[in-house]
């Protein structure tokens, strides 16, 4: 699918991963809707890709909906869904300090997992009524994964979960949705210089960099946006999961 001319929703899409891929989509002629809890943000982005930023919580059934209205109503109908929206937290099973809370593992599983399913469907719903195009595709669903998901380290407990269960659904939503004329794939980036990372030392970056076998550097994340685009683009693309990040296996700390 050429993106120009189509609507696209990114998640996240107010900085790191989901701001780089809107502003890919916006360079390919794509109209493009950020969500994200964090509105300035976006808001800004939308201003300078000529888009529109929509306040949502993607785990949330009503809000997604309503998200997705808003959309329609001021763009169109989307073609192209690229999910970026998820938290990330640092605790054991069990450490020093007692056992995992159970409320923290919850809330990154229906943020990271639940909030990517939420999303799928929603989309889907709308896809599924469009017009096909010539080739007979209706619409392209991106997710994010993480390496994490094959190679989780010790404190990634819920976030590996997370990122497995999104692996994991990349196929069946891919089948699911064949009939429709609608394509799911999956990004797993490795390590990207994400605000989060952003905000270590430069030294702790450089370190972080050396650990990935070629290029040895942090991934910048207007990389992972050409590749969703390139999904987008690609229509043999479909049911698989990439990994994107320099060759690395992640050690266990």
């Amino acid at each position: 699918m050429n993106p120009s001319g189509h609507v696209a929703v990114v998640t996240g899409g107010g900085s790191g991963l989901g701001e780089a891929t809107a502003r890919a989509l916006a360079a390919k002629g794509a109209k493009v809707a950020l969500f994200d809890v964090g509105l300035e943000r976006a808001q800004k982005v939308a201003a300078e890709i000529g888009g529109i930023a929509v306040k949502c919580d993607v785990s949330n059934a009503e809000a997604g909906e309503a998200a997705f209205r808003e959309v329609s109503e001021k763009l169109g109908e989307p073609r192209i869904l690229v999910n970026c929206a998820g938290i990330a937290i640092a605790m054991k099973t069990l450490s020093k300090d007692g056992v995992h809370s159970l409320d923290a593992y919850r809330k990154v599983i229906e943020v990271n997992l639940i909030g990517t399913f939420n999303m799928i469907r929603l989309m889907a719903d709308r896809c599924q009524h469009l017009e096909p195009m010539e080739s007979g595709e209706r619409g392209v669903i991106i997710n994010t994964a993480s390496v994490a998901a094959y190679d989780g380290q010790i404190g990634q407990i819920a976030y590996a979960s997370s990122k497995g269960g999104v692996v994991g659904m990349t196929l069946p939503a891919a089948r699911d949705l064949a009939r429709s004329g609608i394509r799911v794939c999956t990004i797993a980036p490795g390590i990207f210089m994400t605000p989060m990372l952003a905000g270590l030392p430069e030294e702790a970056q450089k370190s972080l960099g050396q650990q990935v076998p070629f290029p040895p550097r942090l991934g910048q994340p207007a990389e992972y946006g050409a590749l969703a685009v390139h999904i987008v683009e690609n229509q043999m693309l479909n049911g698989e999961t990439i990994r994107l990040d320099g060759a690395i296996r992640m050690a266990p700390k």
